[in-house]
Order: structure tokens, then sequence, then C-alpha cells
């Protein structure tokens, strides 16, 4: 039976070069392989040990993609490695086969969100009048499906992110603080939903999962066995569980070995 390894990648498995998080003697820095180009220009990193382990790990199981990013975000990726037959965009929302979105999945979800929480148009009003100008960058919705700002993190009242999270969870919705984003997502749009019907479809038994965000907690209770690094929202508020492991390892080289904890995992099973 196919063992499925579902992962977030932002702060995750890959890393912008401010997330790097480079500590050692820059002669003893790891050489880093860019998995991701936006505007002509490298965004995205990756260890190219951890490229490796990444492309071993797509030949042993089946590798899920999983993130909040939208569909096109999520296609300037160049992960090494086989290309993976699935992937999880939009939180879930969204459930690429073979790179393009499964209409009925989306359809579930879709009515799900109508059914269970305040429509998207009141949370971005919301937004558009409460956040302040003066750290606020853009206004964004993903894939009609929720909506996140792009902040000036050193300007930000992070008490106005605790208001808009007890603001949001009345309304069935969920806040979470990445970097120099603010997502609000609705609560039934999980990324362990889709990593279920992933593994409803490929038969496979035992499930492996890592992610770093508030976004994650669902999938990392969802699978068997879970990992998060030593940074993110996770880390900062402790968040634990019996099949979660927490790792110490900080920025890209937690992405590494992420990978080695899943390919060990997978050669065990």
């Amino acid at each position: 039976m196919p063992v499925l390894v579902a992962s977030d990648l932002d702060r995750t498995l890959i890393y912008s070069a401010a997330a790097l998080a480079l500590t050692m003697p820059d002669a003893r820095a790891p050489r880093l392989l860019c998995v991701e180009v936006h505007e002509s220009k490298p965004l995205s990193y990756m260890t190219e040990t951890a490229a490796q382990l990444l492309t071993d790990l797509g030949d042993a199981a089946v590798f899920v993609p999983t993130t909040t990013r939208t569909r096109k975000q999520y296609q300037r990726i160049n992960l090494p490695g086989p290309e993976p037959t699935y992937a999880i965009c939009a939180n879930g929302g969204h459930l690429l086969v073979d790179g393009v979105s499964d209409p009925d999945w989306h359809a579930q979800v879709t009515a799900r969100l109508a059914d269970q929480c305040a429509p998207l148009a009141e949370v971005q009003e919301h937004l558009l009048r409460a956040a302040d100008p003066v750290w606020v960058r853009k206004h964004r919705v993903a894939d009609d499906l929720f909506a996140y700002l792009v902040v000036e993190r050193e300007l930000l009242d992070e008490d106005w992110v605790k208001e808009l999270a007890v603001w949001a969870e009345n309304r069935g919705w969920t806040v979470s603080l990445q970097g120099r984003k603010i997502y609000a997502v609705p609560k039934p749009l999980t990324k362990s939903a889709a990593m279920r019907e992933v593994a409803r479809r490929t038969g496979a038994d035992l499930t492996l999962a890592a992610g770093d965000s508030l976004l994650d907690a669902d999938l990392l209770l969802a699978a068997d066995r879970g990992w998060r690094p030593g940074h993110g929202e996770l880390a900062d508020t402790g968040f634990t569980a019996p099949s979660l492991r927490a790792l110490p390892d900080r920025g890209v080289l937690a992405g590494e070995r992420i990978l080695r904890e899943f390919l060990g995992a997978v050669r065990g099973a």
C-alpha cells in the first residue's frame, strides 16, 4: 500500500531569502537551489541536499504538495523530483490532478463554505474597513475562496490581529499571521479534507504531513504522523499532539530535516 506524504511548502520545504535563517559562518552555508522565480527574480529556495531528498521521496511515496497558495502561485514553483500527480492548493479549495483542478472536489468545497460560514464578501468588506492603511500594503482575494493582507510587519498592531481573530471566529472563519501576510480563511476550507480525499483515491494506508502555520494544524492532526519546524506560528504557540514531532531545526535546514524524517518513515513503513 502506498504512503502518502502531504507537506506544506512555504517555510516548511521551500524558503524565501528572508526566511532562510542561515546562522552559520558564510563559508559553511549550504548550497541552495532556486525552486521559484517570480517576475524574473529568484524567490524561493531549498538546499541542494533537500532537493535530492525530495527526489528520492517522490520515487518512494505519493508526494502531495499542500499549500495555501493559489493555483497560479503554486504553478510558479519548480520542485525537483517526479511531477506530483496530486497537489492541494488554496488551503484545500482546489485539488489538482495532473495540474488541473478537479471540478467535483471544488464544487463540494464551495457548497460546504456556503452552508457553514459567513460569505467572503462580508470578510473582505471588514478587512477593507478595519485594517489601517499605515501598515497594509495589499488587499488580496485568493481563488474566490479566502482573503489576505500583505502588511509591513514592523508597523503591524498585533492586538488588531487578535481582535480580527475573535471577529472571524464568530463567523466561522480563522485568522493566521505568516510573515508579511494575514490570512482570513473559512474554517471548513482545510488541507486535511483534501488530504483525506487523496488518501481515498490512492488507497494510502499511512499518511505523513508537515507544516509550520496555524493553517497546517488540521493537516498535522489528521495525518498518522506529523512534523513541524522550530519556527512559525505552531512553534511560537507550542502546538503539540501525540502523533506530532516538534523539530528544533529552523529555516531552510528545517526543510532538509523534515524530508529526512519523511524518507525514514516511508522506508520504515
